[in-house]
Order: structure tokens, then C-alpha cells, then sequence
């Protein structure tokens, strides 16, 4: 679906490797995104690959708006 050059840009944005954003892709796939204690550890797994330091405040609206559907 996506090519090798879709993961060498988001790579180099990122830090982030194709095998990790795969594996977290099946993550996601296989989860219950309606579930509030595993959209935290997403966001958390999300947050220690990227080194993008996610506060409590941004993480609580992340977490309404998944289970709201506003995302």
C-alpha cells in the first residue's frame, strides 16, 4: 500500500523506523481503540518513539476526542 520512499520521508521527520510504524500499525489494527487504557498506552508508545513529550492536559483531549469520534 505504501512505498519504501512514504517510510524513508516519514523517517526522517520522525525518527522512526518502517518495521516500528508497521508494528504499531498492527498494534492499532488488533486493538480496542474504544478502550481508554489502551488508547493511553498508544499515545504513550507514540509519544517514546517520536521523543515528542505528550502533557497530561494534551493527552486527556486526545484520549475524548478518540471516544467521542471527533478523530
Amino acid at each position: 500500500m505504501f512505498g519504501d520512499n512514504f517510510f524513508k520521508r516519514v523517517e526522517s521527520k520522525t525518527n522512526v523506523n518502517k518495521d516500528t510504524i508497521i508494528s504499531l500499525a498492527q498494534k492499532l489494527q488488533n486493538s480496542d481503540m474504544k478502550d481508554e487504557t489502551t488508547i493511553r498506552e498508544v499515545i504513550k508508545e507514540i509519544s517514546t518513539m517520536t521523543g515528542k513529550e505528550v502533557t497530561k492536559e494534551k493527552e486527556d483531549k486526545i484520549v475524548t476526542a478518540i471516544l467521542k469520534d471527533n478523530v
